[in-house]
């Protein structure tokens, strides 16, 4: 298996490589140069296999410069002992037909930990291969949960350093506890003055900056990334689609026309994984994209005018806060016939403009495979409120959009296909805002506002976050983006 860039397919590159280098040189993103297919055999194994066992069997297709030793190796450091009865994705009925696919049993309680608690292990195993000797400089920009879960997993690696960029006021109290507070000898934590697009944007700068790669080459310490646009990143993520698909056929649903698949995502990351698992040979029938008041993956999935000129909202569901969805180019590449010149063009129109659109044929492909809708702060708040009173399940604001928008899908299709919906953090991330929906008074104190959500809906708080209680910040950095070259380097030691 090959990776080729979304800007430049003559570039091709093994597994390794892709995960050990992150981004082409010119900007594109690597994609693999076809998709595996699983047949109707394959599934009838996996059907009885543990998640570990179908994680292996899944990335053994992507990764095959990777043995099967280290595979197992990986696969085992990242998911025995890490998750809540060592069931990193499990299925909970909500309904008759749909079901709630939770994404955060895991150490910090985001669906985020799927891939990095993975990707620490993928990308060692990959600098051994091709960069051996080598310090990684892992930078990321995090809108919230990425942040704590790659700081989580990469801690005291072995021959990395991990830098973490985040929105000053783009996330929630108990998200910058989590990072403030992170351990590890090897981590650093900044603030910086703007959005989750302002540090992304700042982050990809760093990457193409030749200069900079240049002087970091003298002292051997290439970058990558633990974002969403990564491959190591994203590979990991089709595991649970396809786990999902087989503990459908578990519990014997009838699935004869497929199952829609709801994701609450801003940087596209999370749904496209789905799209991968269709096209391997889960039977999604659509892939319903949910967004927040930042609703620019609605309008393109409308329209097919992508167009980030707008107004930038600071909502309830802050993880989902961004106006530039970076794996787009991915989804792009696929649905205009993995044609790089026009990648490359949409996303410098992107880069020079802040919009493009893609012609009427890509845009009708687009649309024969999603579906998009978007829910402000009041209708996250009333879905909490109304799906809680219905069925005493309590979701997280970003899971709430998914739901919100998955209810006025239905209504305007009347499609009854079973629903995958993917619950990606836990309520007691964003207690304060999960209180307030449920019409109760919040506590000033944010632990105390944990102990009530926990009196109020029954069930626990999740021990990573009750053992943020008591933690002093270890970091109060804060910068402008335009700051941030410069404060990388002083930290690496570089001049």
């Amino acid at each position: 298996m090959q990776y080729i860039s979304t800007r430049d397919s003559s570039v091709r590159v093994c597994a390794a490589q892709a995960i050990a280098q992150g981004i082409s040189r010119e900007g594109g993103l690597f994609v693999p140069e076809s998709i595996p297919k699983l047949s109707k055999e394959d599934f009838e194994q996996l059907q009885k296999m543990d998640y570990i066992g179908r994680a292996k069997t899944v990335l053994g297709l992507y990764l095959t410069d990777f043995t099967a030793e280290e595979i197992d190796r990986c696969v085992r450091g990242a998911y025995s002992g890490t998750f809540d009865a060592d069931k990193p994705a499990p299925l909970r009925q909500l309904r008759d037909g749909v079901w709630m696919l939770e994404l955060w049993h895991g150490p910090t309680c985001a669906f985020k930990d799927l891939a990095l608690q993975l990707l620490p292990h993928l990308l060692t195993t990959s600098v051994a291969k091709v960069a051996k000797g080598q310090k990684t400089v892992i930078l990321v920009a995090t809108s919230g949960d990425t942040g704590k879960a790659a700081l989580e997993g990469f801690k005291d690696v072995e021959n990395t350093e991990i830098i973490v960029f985040y929105p000053e006021d783009g996330v929630s109290p108990m998200q910058k506890l989590q990072m403030d507070t992170q351990d590890g000898e090897n981590v650093l934590v900044c603030a910086i003055a703007g959005n989750f697009d302002d540090a992304q944007s700042g982050v990809k700068a760093i990457f193409t900056d030749e200069k900079m790669r240049q002087q970091l080459s003298y002292k051997n310490m290439p970058f990558s990334s633990a974002n969403s646009s990564y491959w190591g990143r994203l590979v990991p993520q089709i595991v649970y689609y396809v786990s999902a698909y087989c503990d459908l056929l578990e519990r014997g649903e009838n699935l004869q026309s497929g199952f829609n698949v709801v994701v609450p995502t801003g940087n596209f990351g999370n749904i496209l994984a789905a799209y991968y698992a269709k096209e391997m040979g889960v039977p999604i029938a659509r892939l319903i994209c949910a967004s927040n008041a930042n609703h620019v993956l609605t309008d393109f999935i409308s329209t097919g005018i992508y167009d980030r000129n707008r107004p930038f909202y600071t909502t309830l569901s802050p993880s989902m806060d961004i106006l530039i969805s970076s794996n787009l180019e991915r989804m792009l590449f696929e649905l205009c016939g993995r044609d790089d010149k026009t990648v490359a063009g949409w996303q410098a129109d992107l880069a020079n403009s802040g919009r493009f659109q893609v012609s009427d044929e890509v845009l009708k492909g687009l649309q024969a495979l999603f579906s998009g809708g978007s829910c402000d702060d009041e209708g996250t708040k009333q879905t909490i409120r109304d799906v809680f009173a219905a069925t005493n399940y309590l979701s997280d604001t970003h899971t709430a959009v998914a739901l919100s928008v998955y209810e006025a899908y239905r209504k305007n299709t009347q499609d009854t296909v079973p629903a995958v919906i993917a619950s990606t953090a836990s309520p007691y991330k964003f207690a304060a805002s999960v209180l307030e929906a449920l019409g109760l008074k919040v506590p000033a104190d944010p632990f105390e506002a944990l102990e009530k959500l926990s009196s109020v809906s029954g069930t626990p708080v999740p021990a990573p976050i009750e053992a943020l209680k008591g933690k002093t910040p270890r970091f109060s950095n804060r910068i402008q983006g335009q700051e941030m070259r410069e404060f990388v380097l002083k930290h690496l030691g570089v001049h």
